[in-house]
């Protein structure tokens, strides 16, 4: 049997940090939660994921500032960003950072399996 995908995930919210634990952990993931862009850089540094989900708009360190860290980490981090403020230039800018996707808040469980599914191909 092949081991549990580990995934990271960062949002300022409490709420929708519960709400995305307890999906991912019925698609079988091992999670790590990170409340903001400073803390997210590091719990990547350490647990190297699978795959991350992270909100643009957060305290200490935003998003993209995150994501741009934890590519200089590693340049094959599998990222996918989430906001509720998907503007085209945040979509963008994430892209050419490095990002694998883009999903809008409010996201649907659909969109979280198939991403899982593919972090999971990746890892493999």
């Amino acid at each position: 049997m092949s081991r549990p995908l580990t995934i990271l995930i960062s949002d300022d919210s409490l709420l929708l940090r519960k709400k995305l634990r307890g999906e991912l952990e019925l698609l079988g993931c091992q999670v790590i939660e990170a409340k903001d862009g400073k803390e997210v850089v590091e719990a990547y540094s350490t647990f190297r994921p699978d795959g991350v989900f992270m909100d643009i708009v957060m305290p200490e360190a935003g998003g993209l500032t995150a994501l741009k860290e934890i590519k200089e980490i590693d340049d094959k981090a599998r990222v996918i960003m989430l906001s509720s403020t998907g503007t085209a230039a945040n979509l963008l800018e994430a892209l050419k950072l490095g990002a694998i996707d883009f999903i809008q808040k409010p996201y649907d469980s659909s969109q979280l399996a198939k991403a899982v599914h593919d972090f999971g191909r990746e890892a493999r």
